[in-house]
């Protein structure tokens, strides 16, 4: 796990059925790209998050793969349909096998 990561989401608690709405997400991470060297001239092994996914009711909504050039604390904004009350989940996956996970329920009135 990597030191510090934290999730954040923002997502709207309510929305009409069938409303588009914005979500946006960002995870603190440093993100190594495996590239760099230490003052002792070792390589700093790679230590990414590489795969960003969400699910609403467990459809995908978006599935993200990300490599070595992402940026520190990637942040993703998206649009996704609410057809129904229920539940976003947020999935962050980082290189070590650590697992982030969030969620947010979308109540539909």
């Amino acid at each position: 796990m990597a030191d510090g990561a934290k999730p954040r989401v923002k997502a709207p608690k309510s929305a009409s059925a069938g409303e588009v709405v914005t979500i946006k997400t960002l995870i603190s991470h440093k993100m190594e790209s495996g590239q760099r060297k230490n003052k002792d001239g070792s390589v700093i092994p790679r230590s990414i998050i590489n795969r960003f996914t969400c699910e609403f009711n467990g459809t995908s909504v978006i599935d993200v793969k990300m490599e070595p050039a992402i940026s520190t604390n990637p942040y993703f904004e998206f649009e996704a349909k609410i057809p129904e009350s229920g539940d976003l989940k947020f999935t962050w996956y980082d290189d070590d096998g650590s697992v982030y996970e969030d969620v947010k329920t979308v109540q539909v009135g």
